[in-house]
């Protein structure tokens, strides 16, 4: 059964036509606490006809007061289907830190849902990527990542296998990077990220939730330790839960140290 459309009288509160504040500035207000206190990311709202005629103003009225919300992205609409309450986006930063490290600090529960765990030799491309012979041993890893059990992404690791002698064994590590460091002394000390937007291939739409070519963040990343790559990887970002967020420094200039 479909999720019912909500009534506008769910949405507390009145007009004051007598106050200085104006009326769409006062419906505003109204739709921003009906948002933060009485409803869910991805719910939809009541329709614009259905407001309007609750609140007894015109739909230009109201559609402007909609239209601020949608500004601040509190608010989304979908061409003829209506208008969502936003979904939280996370800050995508460059940073060298484990997946499970952001969402704690982002205060989201992370897990992980483990694809693929394996040996393989050396493609033409991982033995480029990972600076070995083709057909060398690698292990891959490729995860399905979720926050709050929603899916958020999509990771495929390479390592090159003689860096991690039984890795295996342990079965799937809960924190990749962890691991890495702890075990093996492979502490990334530097990378470089590559970032472009694709659209969802079937197999990645699957795994995200999200229709087939719908917008995603392709990463790929060298990490390294000294000169050599320790983990090649590429993942696939929702973009409807994700933003990038990329710190800018004037050359010369020190960056300010931030805890």
């Amino acid at each position: 059964m479909g999720y019912l459309v909500p009534s506008a009288k769910d949405i507390p509160g009145e007009l004051d036509r007598n106050a200085k504040v104006s009326v769409h500035i006062q419906l505003r207000e109204l739709l921003r606490n009906y948002i933060q206190q009485h409803s869910k990311e991805g719910r939809q709202l009541p329709s614009e006809r259905d407001m309007a005629s609750h609140f007894s103003v015109a739909r230009m009225t109201l559609r402007h007061a909609v239209d601020a919300l949608v500004e601040e992205e509190l608010l989304e609409r979908v061409v003829g289907v209506g208008t969502f309450v936003s979904r939280t986006k996370v800050d995508l930063s460059l940073k060298l830190t484990s997946y499970t490290e952001e969402m704690a600090r982002r205060g989201m529960r992370p897990s992980a849902r483990t694809l693929a765990f394996e040996q393989i030799p050396a493609t033409a491309r991982l033995a480029r990527e990972l600076q070995l012979e083709e057909g060398q041993g690698v292990v891959r890893l490729r995860r399905l990542l979720l926050a709050d059990e929603e899916p958020m992404s999509v990771d495929e690791n390479f390592i090159p296998a003689w860096r991690v002698p039984g890795i295996l064994d342990s079965g799937p590590p809960a924190s990749l990077y962890s691991v890495l460091g702890e075990r093996y002394g492979l502490v990334m000390e530097w990378g470089e990220d590559t970032i472009e937007a694709n659209a969802a291939a079937p197999s990645i739409a699957r795994l995200l939730k999200v229709d087939v070519g719908s917008p995603v963040l392709r990463t790929e990343r060298h990490a390294y330790v000294s000169r050599s790559t320790v983990d090649y990887s590429v993942s696939f970002y929702r973009a409807d839960r994700y933003k990038l967020r990329v710190p800018l420094l004037r050359p010369g200039v020190r960056p300010r140290r931030i805890y």
